[in-house]
C-alpha cells in the first residue's frame, strides 16, 4: 500500500523576441491525461490559498515534477562549469565583452575585417553598455518611524523559544525522512538511468512504456462556462462513505447528532441575543445543522443565512451535503461562493462562502442587508480574514439591530470571543467525551518520525484494543511514517495485524473517506494525519492518540517578502484538542513526544493568530476602501504587529495606492474590487494606459490557476520538449499569453491540450476566471483594448505592476533582490533559463521556498524601465555619478515630498474645517426652527383659568 534546450543569443540593445511566436506542432502520440494529476489539479485549486498563494512545501509546489531531475542537472553543469573555467563575476563577463567589442571596432576600423564577418548579433552603439542602477532606501513621511499604526508594537515570533529544543529540532526536521527521500531519489536515477522506454533507442528497439502507469485521457468538455466547478464534480454521490452512513438514512444521521438534542434551547439563545457563541467538539452538527433549524426556524424569510468557512474546500463539501440533507439542487435554495466561483441563485437562502468572500461583499453593501443571520464557523482557527470580519460586525450590528451573528468555536479559546463581543452568551452543545490519561516523554525527542512509529509499534503490541491516531506534520513526514510503520511491522515474527491509512489535505476524497471505515476484526487501524483531524473531523474508535508535537505554519518573512509554511511546535491548546481524539469512545491514553517542562516553557498558550503572521497589504487596502483612515481605530481581536503594518502600507504606497499621508489614492480606489493581490490590480490598471488590457486580463487570469503544464512521469522528455516550443525568450508572463492564444487559435481544444501536455482543465479555469475579471473592469468603465503584436509594451506594463519585485543577475542562474539583497535563483522551467545569456535585471511574480529561493514567472525589463516607473526605488547611474550627488537627489526627493505632504494635509483640514462649519450651520438651523415651533405652540396654546373650589 505505500510502496513507493540550446538558444542562440541575442544582443542586449534589442528587442529579444519575435512580435508572435511560431506554433510548431508537436509530433508523436497524443499524450493520455493522467486521471490522479487531474484531481490533483482541483485539490491544489480548491484546498490551496484563498489568495491563490504558493508557499513551496511538498503540498504546495509548482515544481514538485521537475525539482529533483532539474537540480541533478544543475549540479551537473555547475560541475562542468567548475572544471573547465573559474567562475566569472558579472563585472568580469562585462569587461570581457567590452575588450571584445573594442577588438572588433579596431579590425572594422583598419580594414582588416568586414561587418558581414561578425554576423549580425554585433551593434556598435552605446546602447550595449551594461546600465547600473541606484538603489534609493526613500520613505514616505507618514512612515517616519514616529506614527505608531497599531497597539502591537513589537514582533510576534512564530516559536516561543527559538533555542529551546522543540525549536531547534523543528529547523532540523527528520533524520529518517532525509535518509529516505535521498534513497527514493537514487532509485528513481537508476530506475531511469536503465529505463529506455520513450526514448529514441527505445523506440528503435520497440520498447513500450508500462502501460500500468498511465490512465485513459480525461473526457473533453467543450462547455467552458461552469466546467470545472465543483458543483459539478460533486454530483456523484460520496465514495468510501462510512459504515454508518451507509447504514442510516439522511435523517437518523441529523437526528443522531448532538446538536439536533439541544434544537430548541439553542434557538431560544439566539432569538434572545443579538450574538450568540456557540461551542460544540468536531462532529457535534455546528456546521450543517444551524443554519437549517434557523431556516426551519423562519430566518430565511427576512434574508440569506450566510455561513462562512476558513478554507473554499469546507464551504463547498458542507453545502453539497446539507443540499442533499435538504434534498434541493446545489446552487438552488443551498449554495456556495468561493473566489472566482459562485454557485448560488436567486432562490438561494442558505450560503456557505469562505470569509473572504463575506468581507467583499461587505464592499459594495456595508451593512450586509441581504443577509438576516450570518454564522462564522470555526473561529477558534482565528483566520486572517475571520479576524477582519469579528472587527467589522461590531460596527455592522450597532447600525442593524435586525441582524444576527452566531460564532462557533471548538472548546478552546471561546470566552474570548465571548469577551470580544460585551459578554455574548455561550452556548454549550453537549458532547460525549471520556478521561483521557496524557504522558510525555522523560527525554526530548530529537526525531520526532523516528520516534512515533516506534511509539505505535510498542502500542500495537503490548496493549489493548482500540486505534491509533498519529499528529505530523505534512505529506512527506506523513507518508515516510506509514513506510516505516510497515516496514518495521514486517521485520517482527507474526505481527498482530495493522491497517495503516494516511490523511492529508491534498488526498483524494475517497481515499480520505477510508478512514472512517470501520476495520475488519481482530485487525486494529492507524491513522497518520495532519492537523486536520485535530478540529475538522472526528473518527470514531481512536483509543490511542500519538503527538508529535508540530504542525506547519503559515508565517511571513519581511526579509524575503513572501510567506512560507515551516514547521513549528504547537500550542498548548492544540495539544490538548489533540488529546480530546483520544476520548471519544470511551477511556483512552495520549502520548506526547515531548517533556512536560517543553509544554509548560516551549509553547505557546494559543496558537498564534494568522493576522500576527502574515502579509497584510491586501487586508490593510480593504479596510483603507472601508473608511478605515486610522488603523488604531479598528477593533482587532488581536491587533498585527507594528512592522507588518508598516511593511504593508510602504508596499502600497510604492504602488501608487495611498498617497504622502497615507490616505487612498484613485488607484488604490480601482485596485480594491479586484479579489487579487494589489501588484496585480495594479497591471490591469495600468494596461488600459499602456493600451494592453485584453493581453493583460489572459495574463493575470492565468496566474490565478494551477500549472497549465502536464508531465506525466513516463513521458517526461516528450512534455519538456513542448512545454519549450511555447516559450517566449526572455518572459514566462508572455509565455503564458502565447499558450492562451494559441489555445483560443484551436478552438479551445481538450484535444489541442492533451496533445501539448497542457491540463485543459486549468486552461478552461483561467477562461472563466478571465470572463469574472473582465466583468470587473467593465463595471470599473476600464477600456478593453489590445496592443496587437507589440510585446515590448507588455513587458513594460508588467514592470509596473511588479518593479518592488526587482532582481539583478550575479551569477549563472542566481540573481540578488534589488531591494532586500537576498540571493534568490531563476528556475531551470523559466524561459529565461536556456537563452545562452542571462539577462541582467528581471521582475518576478512570487518567490516559492523549495531547497532554494525560487522565482516564479520572470520577465526581463530593462533597467531604464525600472527607474522610470519605481522612482522612488531606482534611478540610472549616469557615467561620474557620485555618492555626494546620490545623497543629493535623496534629500530633493524628501524635501518635494515633504511639501506635497503638507500641501495635502493642509488640503485635508480645510476639507474638515468647511465639513465642520456645515454641520455647525445645518445644527443651527434645526435650532432656529425647533424655537420658532415651541413660540409658536406657545402663543396657541389655550389658557385655563382655575377656580377655588376643589373638584
Amino acid at each position: 500500500r505505500f510502496a513507493s534546450s540550446s538558444r542562440a543569443s541575442t544582443p542586449r540593445g534589442q528587442s529579444q523576441y519575435p512580435s508572435t511566436p511560431r506554433q510548431q506542432e508537436f509530433d508523436g502520440p497524443e499524450p493520455a491525461v493522467d486521471i490522479e494529476d487531474s484531481n490533483a489539479l482541483d485539490r491544489d485549486w480548491y484546498a490551496g490559498d484563498e489568495g491563490g498563494h504558493v508557499f513551496g512545501d511538498e503540498m504546495h509546489n509548482p515544481f514538485g515534477s521537475y525539482d529533483t531531475s532539474w537540480e541533478e542537472r544543475q549540479r551537473e553543469a555547475a560541475l562542468v562549469e567548475k572544471k573547465t573555467a573559474k567562475r566569472v563575476t558579472a563585472r568580469a563577463a562585462q569587461k570581457q565583452r567590452d575588450v571584445d567589442a573594442w577588438e572588433t571596432n579596431r579590425m572594422l576600423t583598419s580594414g582588416v575585417a568586414q561587418r558581414r564577418d561578425f554576423g549580425d548579433d554585433f551593434e556598435d552603439d552605446e546602447e550595449q553598455t551594461r546600465v547600473h542602477l541606484l538603489i534609493h532606501d526613500l520613505r514616505p513621511p507618514f512612515l517616519d518611524g514616529r506614527t505608531v499604526f497599531t497597539k502591537q508594537v513589537d514582533p510576534v515570533p512564530a516559536i516561543r523559544d527559538n533555542q529551546s529544543d522543540m525549536a531547534v529540532f523543528s529547523r532540523k526536521g527528520s533524520r529518517v525522512v532525509k535518509e529516505r527521500r535521498q534513497q527514493k531519489e537514487r532509485q528513481k536515477q537508476a530506475q531511469e538511468a536503465t529505463n529506455m522506454a520513450g526514448t529514441a533507442l527505445g523506440n528503435l528497439m520497440g520498447v513500450k512504456e508500462d502501460e500500468g502507469d498511465s490512465a485513459a485521457p480525461a473526457p473533453g468538455e467543450e462547455e467552458t462556462k461552469g466546467g470545472s466547478k465543483f458543483a459539478e464534480h460533486m454530483a456523484k454521490k460520496s465514495e468510501g462513505a462510512s459504515n454508518f452512513s451507509q447504514s442510516k438514512t439522511l435523517r437518523e444521521q441529523r437526528e443522531y447528532l448532538p446538536a439536533f438534542a439541544v434544537r430548541e434551547d439553542l434557538l431560544r439563545v439566539i432569538r434572545d441575543n443579538q450574538v450568540v457563541i456557540v461551542v460544540g467538539e468536531t462532529g457535534s452538527g455546528k456546521t450543517t445543522q444551524l443554519t437549517q433549524f434557523l431556516h426551519e426556524d423562519g430566518y430565511g424569510k427576512m434574508g440569506m443565512i450566510g455561513c462562512t468557512q476558513p478554507r473554499r474546500v469546507a464551504a463547498m463539501s458542507v453545502a453539497k451535503r446539507v443540499s442533499e440533507e435538504m434534498e434541493c439542487k446545489l446552487g438552488s435554495t443551498v449554495g456556495y461562493a468561493i473566489r472566482f466561483e459562485d454557485c448560488t441563485s436567486k432562490e438561494t437562502i442558505i450560503k456557505y462562502m469562505t470569509d473572504g468572500v463575506l468581507l467583499r461583499e461587505s464592499l459594495n453593501e456595508p451593512d450586509l442587508d441581504r443577509y438576516s443571520c450570518v454564522i462564522m464557523d470555526e473561529a477558534h482557527e482565528r483566520a486572517l480574514n475571520t479576524d477582519v470580519l469579528m472587527g467589522l460586525f461590531k460596527k455592522v450590528l450597532a447600525r442593524r439591530r435586525d441582524l444576527k451573528l452566531i460564532v462557533t468555536s471548538a472548546t478552546m479559546n471561546s470566552k474570548r470571543f465571548s469577551d470580544f463581543y460585551g459578554g455574548a452568551p455561550e452556548f454549550f452543545i453537549p458532547g460525549r467525551t471520556f478521561p483521557v490519561d496524557v504522558m510525555f516523554h522523560r527525554s526530548p525527542v530529537e526525531d520526532y518520525v523516528d520516534q512515533a512509529v516506534q511509539q505505535v509499534l510498542a502500542i500495537h503490541v503490548s496493549m489493548g484494543a482500540g486505534d491509533i491516531l498519529v499528529f505530523m506534520t505534512g505529506q512527506e513526514d506523513i507518508e515516510c511514517t506509514c513506510e516505516l510503520i510497515q516496514d518495521r511491522l514486517n521485520a517482527l515474527n507474526d505481527p498482530p495485524k495493522l491497517s495503516i491509512l494516511p490523511i492529508y489535505s491534498q488526498m483524494p476524497a475517497d481515499l480520505q473517506a477510508k478512514i472512517f471505515d470501520r476495520a475488519a476484526p481482530g485487525v486494529r487501524k492507524v491513522i497518520v494525519a495532519t492537523n486536520i483531524a485535530e478540529t475538522s473531523l472526528t473518527v470514531d474508535g481512536i483509543m490511542y492518540v500519538v503527538d508529535a508535537g508540530y504542525s506547519k505554519l503559515k508565517v511571513y518573512n519581511p526579509r524575503m517578502g513572501m510567506d512560507t509554511l515551516q514547521i513549528t511546535p504547537i500550542s498548548q491548546a492544540n495539544a490538548s484538542q489533540r488529546s480530546g481524539r483520544a476520548g471519544r469512545t470511551g477511556p483512552g491514553k495520549a502520548f506526547r513526544l515531548f517533556t512536560e517542562a517543553a509544554y509548560k516553557d516551549e509553547l505557546y498558550i494559543q496558537t498564534i493568530p494568522e493576522i500576527q503572521r502574515t502579509n497584510l497589504s491586501n487586508t490593510v487596502l480593504l479596510l483603507k476602501s472601508l473608511g478605515v483612515k486610522d488603523l488604531l481605530d479598528f477593533d482587532f481581536m488581536d491587533p498585527p504587529p507594528q512592522d507588518t503594518i508598516t511593511t504593508s502600507l510602504f508596499d502600497l504606497w510604492a504602488l501608487g495606492a495611498l498617497n504622502n499621508i497615507g490616505d487612498l489614492t484613485d488607484v488604490g480606489l480601482k485596485m480594491t474590487p479586484f479579489p487579487m493581490d494589489p501588484s496585480l490590480a495594479k497591471l490591469l490598471i495600468t494596461s488600459e494606459e499602456y493600451g494592453c488590457s485584453e493581453e493583460m486580463l489572459t495574463i493575470v487570469s492565468m496566474l490565478s490557476v494551477p500549472s497549465i503544464f502536464y508531465r506525466p512521469k513516463e513521458r517526461q522528455e516528450e512534455s519538456d520538449a513542448a512545454r519549450e516550443k511555447f516559450f517566449v525568450p526572455e518572459s514566462d508572463h508572455l509565455t503564458y499569453l502565447h499558450v492562451y492564444s494559441q489555445w483560443k487559435s484551436n478552438g479551445y481544444s481538450d484535444a489541442w491540450c492533451t496533445r501539448h501536455f497542457l491540463h485543459p482543465k486549468s486552461l478552461r479555469r483561467a477562461k472563466e476566471i478571465r470572463e469574472q475579471i473582465g466583468d470587473i473592469m467593465k463595471m470599473q468603465k476600464m477600456t478593453m483594448v489590445s496592443c496587437g503584436t507589440d510585446w515590448d509594451v507588455i513587458r513594460k506594463c508588467i514592470c509596473s505592476g511588479y518593479y518592488h519585485q526587482a532582481a539583478k543577475v550575479k551569477g549563472i542562474g542566481e540573481y540578488v533582490n534589488l531591494r532586500t539583497s537576498v540571493a534568490i535563483q531563476l528556475h531551470p522551467t523559466s524561459a529565461l533559463y536556456g537563452l545562452g545569456y542571462l539577462p541582467d535585471y528581471v521582475v518576478y511574480h512570487e518567490l516559492i521556498l523549495t531547497s532554494k529561493e525560487y522565482m516564479s514567472t520572470v520577465t526581463s525589463v530593462d533597467p531604464k524601465w525600472l527607474a522610470e516607473l519605481g522612482g522612488v526605488f531606482y534611478s540610472v547611474k549616469e557615467k561620474g555619478y557620485s555618492a555626494r550627488e546620490k545623497r543629493v537627489t535623496e534629500v530633493e526627493f524628501n524635501r518635494k515630498m515633504e511639501i506635497e505632504t503638507q500641501m495635502a494635509e493642509d488640503k485635508k483640514n480645510e476639507e474638515e474645517r468647511l465639513e465642520r462649519e456645515k454641520l455647525r450651520g445645518e445644527v443651527q438651523k434645526e435650532g432656529v426652527v425647533v424655537k420658532k415651533v415651541a413660540q409658536r405652540g406657545a402663543v396657541r396654546r389655550p389658557v385655563v383659568k382655575r377656580s377655588g373650589r376643589g373638584f
